[in-house]
């Protein structure tokens, strides 16, 4: 990835790289490792696709901040580009900080949200014929503020559980139950809302008042590597309709609509013989030629080859193409929209 980066043109960062294979490589590789710390959770297919998208564009946003903040690194004092060895040395505490550090409480957080999602579904399903109660550990690592939530009992209708659903912070664990309603009493709503305001008053951008469950996120929307805006904003809430002409002038933002456009161009992968099959969710299984390309596709991927099958595009923005095509970009067939890729060679059928 870091490769990738150096070897682009000019002095001034580009957002494109976010869409550059390598760069879609590394973050694809991000969030299969968040995807893994919920494999064994027992949840719906639904919810798991939901959660893996969430731990997509979490992960295409902390790759972006990554790479910007890893750009000025490439020029010394003088402004004049380093070897890529001297550069890689000088990044590596970056990538301590990224993917060491920081990976580790992202993945406890994302454990976290995706078993409280799938007990929210649970918990749906009853309706409200149970309360559901708030519980600590009890135990000496409990934080104070945390503590104060401690057996607060409401309906699941309730707002406070769509601002204080657990988890309620980094390696927060805390958890939600359900319980007879003859069993213990109700909190007051005003009260619950009034000790949810005190346990995350250290939580003061708001990032962590959202539940995972309902919202089918296991990271908010806003989050270290986004803003405040983007809890509301139409790229948040899936209108790409409006995405494409209202798109703010900022990386950041700009950033998050290449990651989305990426991520709505994921692949499917099958595993076949001793190879594998990627078929684009925007593929047309319908298509007349789908079922040959697919035998094509099984052939290969059968002796160890892997094959990607890519969707058919008539005028696709630069950022959706790229998506798909990265490895052809700068060649003779750039703009090209070939129908497989078996091992590094584009074929048309």
């Amino acid at each position: 990835m870091m490769q990738a980066m150096f070897n682009q043109k000019g002095a001034t960062f580009s957002v494109d790289i976010v869409a550059d294979p390598a760069a879609r490589e590394f973050i694809e590789a991000h969030t299969a490792t968040l995807d893994e710390s919920f494999s064994k959770v027992d949840m719906s297919e639904k919810m798991r696709r939901r959660l893996s998208r969430s731990n997509y564009i979490f992960s295409g946003m902390k790759t972006f901040h990554e790479l910007h903040e890893a750009f000025p690194s490439m020029f010394d004092e003088n402004g004049n580009r380093k070897s890529f060895e001297r550069f890689l040395k000088d990044v590596r505490s970056i990538d301590q900080t990224y993917n060491v550090n920081y990976l580790r409480a992202e993945y406890n957080f994302v454990n976290a949200s995706a078993r409280a999602a799938a007990k929210w579904e649970s918990f749906a399903e009853d309706g409200d014929r149970y309360n559901l109660q708030y519980r600590t550990q009890s135990d000496d690592k409990v934080r104070p503020e945390h503590a104060a939530l401690n057996r607060v009992t409401l309906p699941p209708s309730d707002p406070f559980w769509e601002e204080f659903y657990v988890p309620n912070g980094w390696n927060c664990r805390c958890s939600v139950v359900q319980v007879l309603k003859s069993r213990y009493p109700t909190t007051p709503h005003d009260e619950a809302m009034r000790l949810g305001e005190t346990a995350l008053q250290r939580d003061t951008k708001g990032i962590f008042r959202f539940n995972p469950g309902k919202q089918e996120k296991a990271i908010p929307d806003y989050n270290p590597y986004t803003i405040r805006r983007c809890r509301d904003c139409d790229i948040a809430q899936g209108d790409s309709g409006k995405l494409a002409a209202s798109i703010p002038d900022s990386e950041l933002c700009q950033a998050c609509y290449l990651v989305r456009v990426c991520e709505r161009n994921r692949s499917e992968t099958i595993t076949h013989g001793k190879g594998s099959i990627e078929i684009s969710y925007l593929v047309n299984r319908t298509d007349s030629d789908f079922e040959r390309l697919l035998s094509v596709a099984r052939h290969f991927a059968a002796g160890g080859a892997r094959v990607v099958l890519t969707p058919k595009m008539t005028r696709p923005a630069t950022f959706e193409y790229y998506c798909i095509y990265g490895s052809l970009r700068g060649t003779r067939y750039d703009g090209k929209c070939p129908d497989l890729k078996i091992g590094n060679y584009w074929y048309e059928h």
